[in-house]
């Protein structure tokens, strides 16, 4: 079919869809998405926002009668082409494709879990035993099993993790609710479709578990189709690592006395050596530390302190094992139990050894009072090309953010991409009418304690000018906090603060209010779609770079600079520019959008690597001075053209 015609004035999707607007960028990344579907290979394409990239490869995949695997980069991305995407273009087009949602086994509840913590009874608050009887009564009306269904659980309630499995506590073929697994029933369903939807987290965690030689979790396609693809090689650099958490030690004693008072009651010496394994847990989160913290392992692995705290945990480990061994013939839960208790003694043993390799990085992070030890590979390329090579098909890449300096030398390489096809396409948006690129002057430098201060004064008469209706993005929590406590009273509109309420209700505020100021960090750099005059400023605070005190961001620094390679440039910067036009992008999300951006770091302009930041910004006009500002929310305001 022509899929220019498809996505054309004169199409079915111009008939069929509200709103749908033909935009010639969408085509040409249509026509390269077909072609690379219908001929095999890669190919890398940056579509800018307002592109609508999402038909772009929707429409050819479902077009083109071989097997597609699509990749999101999250779980709301996936939810959305499954449940809203696919069905209208399905029916727009008239095809029979058969479509298939596959999520990580901890998205979907587990029968046997439970029923485990129903009879175990150790709820530590109503609100837990309050959502323990929603999900039991959702449990008896649901087909997927899929938690985002229960709109009155949040998705982090502490409860999710005692009804849900992982890879470490799903007993597989052995359960004995495998008849009633959802997990089961929804692979089931993957295995049959033509056109599969998943998540960047499943499919590395499919490469690491082929990567073993074991089992596999998807199954096979002919062609792949990565979004947000700019996630991606941090996503599977977490997955051919190796992890160790309290939480799963502190699970293990859970899960075993559960299953001892289900099949071995008479063995009350394993009950005994679960519950030591639990203080020794405890022993391991004090001696790393306290605060919350992310540090290389050997700046600690010699301390007396935690060493004696890791042999505490081993003996503990190696105790639970012996007990093990004599109940795990009673019933397959204790088998498991066995097999995950030998599992994370290795685990254990590992990542704790103090010697560094070449290839992985061995970190540690606390939090509150759980703690992830962690080893991380430095360069997951050639694994991941590896994998593309045992595939042979289709691959394609696509992101609003991919390309630095109008390329993707620095995405491809971290992929280990060698031959592939590149397109950029431009926004189609109106940048150079619609928007306004300020930069405050006379900014003390961001290292100085004075920094954000001067930049809150500098952002008030900015914010005045906007009547607020204002995202403020900051690298770093405690440079929130700190522009929150000076906002405070000094505001005419309202002020949102990340971690006052969960994300998607502060949106939804602030979506609402039309005219307030939030501040974020991290998670609304990306991922956040607020259109129409509720968000008419956008505000970075620093420029986007790593931490480098970061334990894996200082491994591959190192590891850059022993090859000869100058770090900075090569990793610190690129990574920085993608991360800086993520929170760019918040600002214009539709064309009747208008909007002044503030990159307020004065680096942009007095160091060298600046003009790399903003020449892989869409092209605006630029000014610092504030009269500038107001004119222009003022003619914006009163719907005239931008202000010269």
């Amino acid at each position: 079919m022509d899929i220019a015609r498809l996505l054309g004035a004169d199409g079915p999707l111009t008939r069929w869809l509200p709103g749908f607007a033909p935009r010639l960028a969408q085509q040409r990344m249509a026509a390269a998405v077909e072609t690379i579907l219908s001929g095999g290979g890669t190919l890398v394409v940056e579509a800018g926002t307002g592109t609508g990239k999402t038909y772009a490869y929707l429409v050819p995949a479902l077009l083109a009668g071989r097997r597609v695997m699509i990749s999101t980069g999250t779980r709301h991305l996936q939810d959305q082409l499954y449940h809203r995407d696919l069905p209208l273009l399905r029916q727009a087009l008239q095809i029979p494709v058969k479509t298939a949602l596959l999520k990580g086994r901890s998205n979907y509840l587990c029968h046997y879990r439970l029923e485990a913590t129903e009879r175990e009874g150790r709820l530590a608050t109503r609100e837990q035993v309050a959502a323990l009887q929603r999900i039991r009564d959702w449990a008896t009306r649901t087909r997927s099993g899929d938690i985002a269904e229960v709109g009155d659980v949040p998705e982090d309630a502490s409860i999710w993790p005692r009804v849900t499995s992982t890879v470490d506590n799903c007993l597989g073929q052995e359960c004995p609710r495998l008849q009633d697994c959802f997990l089961a029933r929804a692979r089931r369903e993957a295995q049959a479709a033509d056109l599969l939807v998943i998540n960047h987290h499943l499919f590395c965690a499919d490469m690491a578990i082929r990567e073993t030689g074991f089992a596999e979790i998807l199954p096979g396609a002919e062609a792949i189709i990565f979004d947000e693809a700019h996630q991606l090689p941090e996503v599977a650099s977490y997955f051919f690592g190796r992890s160790l958490s309290g939480r799963q030690l502190l699970e293990l004693a859970r899960d075993t006395r559960v299953e001892q008072l289900r099949d071995a009651a008479d063995f009350g010496d394993l009950r005994v050596r679960a519950a030591a394994l639990e203080p020794a847990v405890l022993a391991l989160r004090e001696a790393l530390g306290l605060g919350d913290r992310r540090a290389l392992w050997r700046e600690v692995a010699t301390g007396p302190a935690l060493r004696a705290a890791v042999t505490m945990v081993a003996t503990a480990l190696e105790q639970l094992r012996t007990a093990l061994q004599e109940a795990a013939v009673r019933g397959k839960g204790l088998e498991h139990c066995l097999q995950r208790c030998e599992d994370l003694a290795q685990r254990l043993e590992l990542l704790s050894e103090p010697a560094e390799d070449e290839v992985r990085v061995r970190w540690f992070e606390t939090q509150g009072r759980s703690f992830v030890l962690s080893a991380t590979p430095l360069d997951i390329a050639p694994v991941f090309q590896e994998r593309m090579n045992a595939l042979p098909g289709s691959w394609i890449f696509t992101s609003a953010t991919l390309a630095v300096e109008q390329g993707f030398t620095h995405f491809a390489a971290r992929l280990g991409l060698l031959d592939y096809t590149a397109l950029r396409l431009d926004s189609p948006f109106d940048f150079a009418r619609n928007a306004l690129l300020y930069h405050p002057p006379e900014l003390p430098d961001p290292a100085t304690p004075q920094y954000t201060g001067a930049l809150v004064e500098a952002l008030l008469p900015v914010l005045e000018a906007s009547r607020g209706r204002a995202f403020l993005l900051f690298t770093s929590h405690r440079a929130l906090q700190e522009a929150a406590r000076l906002l405070a009273g000094r505001l005419r509109y309202p002020l949102l603060v990340q971690g006052e309420r969960a994300k998607a209700a502060l949106l939804a505020q602030f979506r609402a209010l039309g005219n307030a100021v939030l501040l974020g960090t991290a998670s609304f750099w990306e991922g956040v779609d607020v259109r129409g005059e509720a968000l008419s400023c956008v505000v970075i605070d620093r420029l986007p770079f790593a931490a480098p005190g970061d334990p894996v961001v200082q491994a591959r620094i190192e590891a850059l600079r022993q090859r000869g390679e100058n770090p900075f440039l090569s990793y610190q910067v690129p990574q920085a520019v993608i991360a800086l036009k993520q929170g760019a992008g918040r600002l214009i999300r539709d064309t009747g959008d208008r909007g002044v951006l503030v990159l307020a770091d004065p680096r942009l302009l007095s160091r060298f690597y600046g003009r790399l930041f903003l020449d892989s910004l869409p092209p605006m006009p630029r000014t610092r001075r504030l009269d500038r500002v107001r004119a222009f929310f003022a003619s914006a305001d009163a719907g005239s053209g931008p202000a010269s």
